[in-house]
């Protein structure tokens, strides 16, 4: 195929990399894989998931939220802060309204649903960009982002100084970039992480690995709207040809609860704890049959990590 050749010719794989290559590029420090804990939707959520990884001795390094930083009160996201910090854990918390939860139909609709987490207009980009300006005022040092646009503007703005230097700019799965041309698109854009859709196969992943030296976050257990997929046995291979990569344990057969809040907070407690114990199931498949993979371990310091309020 010319197609091939064309590809090659700009520094991308001509195809998917079904020799599952084995990969050199790992974190700043050297390990191969962190852990990744989504959907922790508030303080008391946050406060279980790290109760019951002590319990279960699961070493994670990242939590997300997916409500948005918009329907949290500045007491909660201090809170939600403070716990990181002294966990020494990354928080990245969502920004701003998406398309699915303003007055745009079209977003809602069977044709327009891909619409749904990004921002319609400039008005809503700018509602995005004070949530996430906010969130940077009270310490947050981490944003998930499903917007290309609001992407674009958070990397100038920190070339500008008019965001902090070490803010992780965490792209959604909804953003779905799914070609290792896509994924470098992203990363000129200025994402700093990429959550890939959930149904690549290893050898796309290998493939969007070959090109671009960002962290990969990958679930591997995926709530039902996205697809409901489990794939634990798969981890030992996914560290090995995608590394630097977020493990990421998601829930089957769990409600979607988002926008959460207290009404729901039993219910987001319980789904927590239940993601910290699939993360215990997955890191033994990783450990059985990988057990030289490394993580980073606790108390290292890396981006991501709230900064104390005003700082």
């Amino acid at each position: 195929m010319r197609a091939r050749e064309l590809l090659a010719g700009l520094g991308l794989p001509g195809k998917d990399l079904y020799d599952l290559p084995d990969t050199e590029k790992r974190f700043p420090d050297g390990a191969r894989y962190r852990v990744e804990i989504p959907s922790v939707e508030g303080p008391r959520v946050l406060e279980a998931v790290l109760d019951e990884a002590e319990k279960r001795e699961v070493q994670l390094h990242r939590v997300s939220q997916g409500s948005g930083i918009m329907l949290l009160t500045d007491a909660e996201i201090l809170e939600m802060c403070s716990m990181a910090r002294e966990s020494g854990l990354e928080l990245s918390l969502f920004v701003g309204p998406r398309a699915s939860w303003e007055t745009g139909a079209s977003a809602g609709s069977s044709a327009g649903g891909v619409l749904g987490a990004q921002h319609r207009g400039q008005d809503q980009l700018a509602y995005a960009l004070e949530d996430v300006l906010r969130g940077v005022s009270l310490g947050l040092r981490g944003v998930l982002v499903a917007d290309a646009g609001l992407l674009w503007v958070l990397r100038d703005l920190k070339a500008k100084g008019g965001l902090p230097e070490d803010l992780v700019v965490k792209v959604s799965v909804q953003l779905a970039a799914a070609n290792a041309a896509a994924v470098k698109a992203m990363e000129d854009l200025g994402a700093g992480t990429y959550n890939t859709p959930t149904d690549l196969s290893l050898a796309q992943l290998a493939a969007i690995r070959a090109v671009t030296d960002l962290p990969l976050d990958v679930y591997v257990e995926v709530p039902d709207d996205f697809g409901g997929f489990v794939r634990h046995y798969e981890i030992p291979d996914l560290v090995r040809v995608a590394s630097p990569v977020f493990v990421k344990f998601g829930l089957r057969n769990a409600p979607n609860i988002y926008p959460s809040g207290t009404h729901l907070e039993a219910t987001a407690v319980a789904l927590g704890r239940e993601r910290v114990r699939r993360a215990e199931i997955g890191l033994s498949m990783l450990d059985r049959y990988y057990p030289e993979a490394e993580t980073t371990e606790k108390g290292a310091v890396f981006p991501g990590i709230p900064a104390k309020e005003g700082s």
